[in-house]
């Protein structure tokens, strides 16, 4: 894949300015490799040693883990977004559990808050894929009460969790499971919006 991408597309700025650009070019490289998971997440690693505990690395790990279908490690780095997503907010000493709708403009389309809800929604939606019905409802109750219109799918992705909670008292197939969770998130909460 690597011949195929331009130097402009490896050099192009996308993350923001306090990524530093050689950080930002290995997160290019790791997408560029994504089918070559040694080379992708050598990339990633690189980008972490650049710039550690930087949000944008730690999107890049996301998306990453997110789309090679290893959710539990996906999970990690949706938790690790939520803390930057509070840290954008100015509440880095805030539990996600006790925040309400004067904390911050969610009902906008401000970038920070939609980031924190972005985030949510994925630790939702890969808690419901690993079978951590409560913890699932919980986040994704927060997103729904923070989220009243639903822009973020919250409601659609509870309805299912009760679903599943119902078909485990009928002990219906994990497959049935498994698709109605898949077709619950489509689009699936990538957080790719996130980093505009």
């Amino acid at each position: 894949m690597l011949a195929e991408v331009d130097e402009s597309w490896l050099s192009r700025r996308y993350y923001g300015g306090d990524l530093s650009p050689d950080a930002e070019r290995l997160l290019h490289l790791a997408a560029a490799n994504y089918a070559d998971d040694v080379a992708a997440e050598g990339f990633l690693a690189q980008a972490a040693e650049l710039a550690p505990n930087h949000r944008a690395v730690d999107l890049g790990f996301y998306k990453f883990h997110f789309y090679k279908h290893n959710l539990t490690a996906a999970l990690g780095y949706a938790e690790r977004m939520i803390v930057h997503a509070l840290k954008a907010l100015h509440l880095h000493n805030r539990d996600w559990r006790t925040l309400d709708e004067t904390d911050a403009a969610f009902a906008e389309i401000e970038p920070a808050p939609r980031f924190l809800l972005f985030s949510l929604t994925a630790r939702g939606y890969l808690l419901l894929r690993l079978g951590d019905m409560d913890d699932a409802r919980q986040t994704l109750g927060k997103v729904a009460e923070l989220d009243p219109k639903d822009r973020f799918g919250a409601r659609r992705l509870l309805a299912v969790a009760a679903k599943a909670g119902r078909d485990e008292d009928d002990e219906d197939d994990s497959a049935d499971k498994s698709a109605l969770l898949a077709n619950a998130a489509k689009p699936a909460p990538s957080l790719c919006e996130a980093t505009a």
